[in-house]
Order: C-alpha cells, then sequence, then structure tokens
C-alpha cells in the first residue's frame, strides 16, 4: 500500500479530508447496518436538532503506525463505553460497543494509506461523534440521529512540539456539579471556547480550572486531564465533573505496573500543587504535555517541565502505542 504524498513531519492539528467516512443512522428505535462513504459533508434541516439544542457528543481516539509495520489503534473500547455513558445522559440511542470497534476498524482499513508512517511523529486521529438530525422547535429530544466516524492524519497538538505550557487558573467554571462535566458532549467545549481565546490573548497556552461549588480543588484544564508528581508519587485530581480521560487511566497503571510509582487519585487543593515538582497534561490529542508554570492571579509556581518521570511516562506509553514496549493485554487493536 502506497502512503499518501505528505511532509507527515510537520503535520500541524487540523483537518485534512482523507477518502472514506463511517455514517449509520438511527431511527424508529434501531440503527441500520451503516457503512462506508466518500461523502465528507452532512445535509440537514435548518431545524436539526443538533443545531437548535446541541445534542451532540463526541470521541477523539488515534491510529498509529507501530515499529514492526502494523496500523493499531489505542484501547477503542474504552472510547466505545465512554460515548455510550455520554450518549445516556444526552438522551441519545447509545451505538453498540462491539459495533463501535468494527465501525473503528472499517474507518481505518478505507484510510491505510493516510496513516502516518513510524517516527514521523504524527498519527490518524479518529473523530466518532453523534447528534440529533431530525428537526425539533420543542426543547426534547431529537427522534433522528446519525452515527459518523471521520478520520484525519494529525501532528502535535500544541505547536512546536512538546515544550512546557503555561497555565492561568481560570476565573471562569468549566463544569457545575451534577451537571456535564463527566461526559464528552459538545457543549462543555463550546462552553470554553472564549476562555480559551481569552488565555491565549494573554499568553497563556490553557486555562486550569478549579471546583465551582468551592473553587478550591482542581480539576482540569478546556481539552484535558492534570497529573503531579512528587518524589514517586503520581497524582491525578478526583472529582465527578472531571472528564474520565482514557490517557489519564492508562498513565496510572504505567506508573504502577512498568515504573513501580505510587499513585493517588484524589481531590487536589489549589493550595498544595505548589508542593509539587513536576505537572503534565494528558489526553488522546496531547497525550502527555509538560507544564513550566501555572500562573494564579499573578503568583507563579514553576515545575520542572520534561522531567525525569513525566519522560518516562511519556516515553514508556507512546512506546505501548508504537509497539516498542509491550503492552498490556487488550490495550492494542491491531487494524
Amino acid at each position: 500500500m502506497e502512503k499518501k504524498n505528505i511532509d507527515w513531519s510537520n503535520l500541524g492539528f487540523g483537518y485534512m479530508q482523507t477518502d472514506m467516512r463511517f455514517v449509520s443512522t438511527w431511527r424508529d428505535g434501531a440503527w441500520d447496518e451503516g457503512g462506508l462513504t466518500d461523502k465528507a459533508t452532512i445535509e440537514m434541516s435548518e431545524c436539526a436538532c443538533v443545531l437548535q439544542y446541541a445534542q451532540t457528543c463526541f470521541e477523539g481516539m488515534k491510529a498509529y503506525t507501530t515499529a514492526d509495520g502494523k496500523i493499531v489503534c489505542f484501547r477503542p473500547d474504552l472510547n466505545a463505553a465512554r460515548m455510550a455513558d455520554s450518549c445516556r445522559q444526552m438522551k441519545m440511542p447509545v451505538f453498540p460497543e462491539e459495533k463501535f470497534v468494527e465501525a473503528v476498524i472499517e474507518t481505518v482499513r478505507a484510510n491505510a494509506a493516510w496513516v502516518p508512517p513510524f517516527g514521523s511523529g504524527a498519527s490518524l486521529y479518529l473523530r466518532p461523534f453523534m447528534f440529533g438530525i431530525d428537526s425539533v422547535i420543542g426543547v426534547k429530544p431529537a427522534n433522528v440521529y446519525q452515527f459518523r466516524i471521520f478520520a484525519t492524519p494529525v501532528g502535535p497538538y500544541f505547536k512546536g512540539g512538546i515544550k512546557p505550557l503555561t497555565l492561568r487558573i481560570s476565573d471562569l467554571d468549566r463544569a457545575a456539579p451534577r451537571g456535564t462535566g463527566h461526559i464528552k458532549a459538545g457543549l462543555n467545549y463550546a462552553m470554553s471556547l472564549y476562555n480559551i481565546v481569552d488565555a491565549h490573548e494573554q499568553g497563556y497556552d490553557e486555562n486550569l480550572y478549579v471546583d465551582s461549588a468551592t473553587r478550591t480543588f482542581i480539576e482540569e484544564t478546556g481539552g484535558a486531564n492534570i497529573i503531579f508528581i512528587k518524589g514517586n508519587t503520581l497524582v491525578t485530581p478526583k472529582s465527578d465533573t472531571i472528564l474520565p480521560s482514557i490517557t489519564r487511566r492508562s498513565i496510572v497503571q504505567v506508573a504502577k505496573d512498568y515504573l513501580g510509582m505510587e499513585v493517588e487519585e484524589r481531590p487536589v487543593r489549589l493550595d498544595e500543587i505548589g508542593q509539587f515538582e513536576e505537572a503534565g497534561l494528558c489526553g488522546t490529542a496531547a497525550v502527555i504535555s509538560p507544564i513550566g508554570k501555572i500562573v494564579d492571579h499573578g503568583k507563579e509556581l514553576t515545575f520542572a517541565g520534561m522531567g525525569e518521570k513525566i519522560r518516562k511516562l511519556y516515553d514508556t506509553l507512546t512506546g505501548i502505542q508504537m509497539g516498542t514496549v509491550a503492552a498490556p493485554e487488550g490495550w492494542i487493536q491491531v487494524i
């Protein structure tokens, strides 16, 4: 198979139309068989539920070329399960989890020429998403839904590759208690757009949110979970309003089983983060991005950037994804 003629090493994190995408429609209480299409556009009513009331959720995942030339995906079963949780919360029909994984495999196979080669630093990003597509003018769930997966080759999420990020403690809230912060709903990200643009204009890479109830505990950023390290201990914030990141859950297991680290998953107070030596953002898009500085209303808290432990976590996790480190059973889906 001949790869596309792309400058893989200089790809940004953006959309590039590929050959095929998967589409399935839910109507009259059931999903159709679904299948691949080369049509990259969607036609819908101006009154479609997704346009009026934002009834949509999504996932993010990647396909890689491993060191031995295989094309693989990383833990797609967990994406399927998380999307099912999002759908239940959004009153949307659940796309069957086994069918979800099969659709991912179909989509990657159909776009195999777009999967970047091993060593390029790039990957094929997959975006499964679902939305209410029929006309709804009253506030209620849709009656017809589409589930789709498209693929696009991407480079690093943060421009300039791996470099220490600067975050600010946000004055705005990301999610309310008993709200939708724990699911991957499009509306959560729409609410963060004003704040992330403002952060960039002020010279920051991201916002770090605290809990909206007491504003004393760290939660996550607009697009990633956060981890902290002190000595040989990995600490991850615990909250009912944090998105359960698949990357973060994988890092926890890597820290325990591969690096022999202690792990604490607990509420993390804002006033204690200055005690940590290293910190990083983690997620599908960013994998692990080191934090160099967190600014709390003029008070600067500095960290080691790509410190020893962050580097080991990053190297081990990406090694598992790329096939240079033995993976735990069930983590790698060979396409």
